[in-house]
């Protein structure tokens, strides 16, 4: 396993090389034809990805990471069209940022250059195998994915189409690789690859997170857990508020951006909690509420501590009744992972306070959360949802698969 895991990424180091300066078109055609094949090969696909759920089903897997997992028709045209779009975006690669020039004639500028290896661990989502690696192609960086176990024949059935295809295009042998090894242990030997690998990105949940920031000595870009919050102000409009829960919660509870904790004025929750709470219980969530939610609805269950911190990906939401605008952002600064964070309100002045002060990757004015997303953001796709604050934060996109580089023109000049 050891050594599979070894020659796989040695073999996108090879490939990073070349990678780096190869042409704008030859990384469009092989997207291209990445997205092509996809489409071509949708029945082999969704044959594999049959397997996979079949056996998570029999494994007892939630509803919501079965939905994660599900490929269908429309998810593989989804993947297909977000290598095309990632395909019609300017290559950041090669751009000069700036340039300047020394009182001694130095002329330096700064260029995008790629990472050189990216190194993906990620759980549940075959999309994955495709975003991570169309998003690597167009910037010139090699990658190394390793998917759960729980989709090993999704990922794989993926990987191998869009590998051959970017090779037939022109692009290195090893600009994708998938470590097809179910074996645990193939994490803990990528994390210490520092030969090789130049950035990990984690995608997953808390427990993955944690594992890879916790032991490796790769450089890490933490992707995030999202405990994500809609706050219900006083001066909300009530029915838009109603729509934006229900969508945020339900539309796909098992990804990170949907709502886990909902916070409801106190001055507007003896009209908006009855409705609001018998739609989502209509829509099958499960709500744990504090004592003033719990009196709207006598079937709510009582939420404890640990509910307000968790990110349930699932149909099951934490409902909050707060006295003002106060204690909600006190609220939301205790338990937020700094995903994605809204408010709905028709108060200019309560919306920029709350946008000012909330800090998330991503804060809304009366929208659904579930909008944090590269492509939703015109990205094509994304790596991660990146919840740090160095380099990245927020949905990563072809951007920030890149760093500097300072290039300097001189005319003989030497230091005195």
């Amino acid at each position: 396993m050891e050594k599979q895991v070894i020659a796989k990424a040695q073999k996108a180091r090879e490939a990073a090389r070349k990678l780096a300066y190869i042409s704008t078109d030859i990384k469009n055609d092989a997207l291209l034809a990445m997205a092509d094949s996809l489409l071509k090969n949708t029945y082999n696909i969704l044959e594999a990805n049959e397997l996979d759920v079949r056996e998570a089903d029999k494994n007892g897997l939630s509803r919501a990471l079965i939905d994660r997992l599900l490929l269908n028709q429309a998810r593989v045209a989804d993947m297909a069209n977000g290598l095309a779009m990632v395909a019609s975006l300017p290559d950041p690669v090669g751009e000069v940022e700036s340039m300047w020039t020394r009182p001694n004639g130095l002329r330096i500028g700064r260029t995008r250059v790629p990472l050189g290896v990216v190194g993906i661990i990620y759980e549940a989502r075959p999309n994955v195998t495709v975003d991570a690696a169309g998003l690597c192609v167009k910037t010139g960086n090699a990658v190394v994915l390793r998917g759960g176990s729980e989709a090993i024949h999704s990922n794989t059935a993926i990987a191998n189409i869009i590998a051959e295809a970017a090779t037939r295009e022109g692009l290195p042998d090893g600009a994708i690789n998938l470590i097809e090894t179910t074996d645990r242990d193939a994490v803990n030997v990528m994390l210490k690859l520092n030969d090789y690998i130049d950035v990990i990105i984690p995608r997953g949940g808390a427990g993955l997170i944690q594992t890879v920031v916790q032991n490796a000595t790769v450089p890490v870009i933490e992707t995030g857990v999202g405990n994500c919050h809609v706050y219900v102000d006083r001066y909300a409009d009530l029915e838009k508020a109603r729509r934006i829960v229900i969508n945020a919660k339900c539309q796909r509870p098992g990804v990170c951006n949907a709502l886990e904790s909902l916070l409801v004025h106190q001055a507007i929750a003896a009209e908006f909690l009855p409705e609001m709470l018998d739609a989502l219980k209509a829509a099958g969530v499960e709500v744990r509420g504090c004592e003033r939610t719990r009196a709207a609805a006598d079937w709510v269950k009582q939420a404890t501590e640990e509910d307000y911190t968790n990110e349930f990906l699932d149909l099951i939401i934490a409902v909050k009744v707060v006295d003002n605008l106060d204690e909600a952002l006190d609220h939301i600064y205790r338990y937020s992972t700094k995903h994605s964070e809204a408010i709905i309100t028709e108060n200019y002045t309560r919306a920029m306070r709350f946008l000012n002060e909330v800090d998330a990757a991503a804060v809304y004015i009366n929208a659904s959360t579930r909008f944090t997303d590269g492509g939703q953001f015109g990205f094509g796709a994304e790596i991660g949802i990146s919840t740090q604050k160095l380099h990245a934060r927020g949905p990563m996109g072809l951007k920030e698969l890149t760093t500097n580089k300072y290039i300097l023109f001189g005319d003989g000049q030497i230091r005195e």
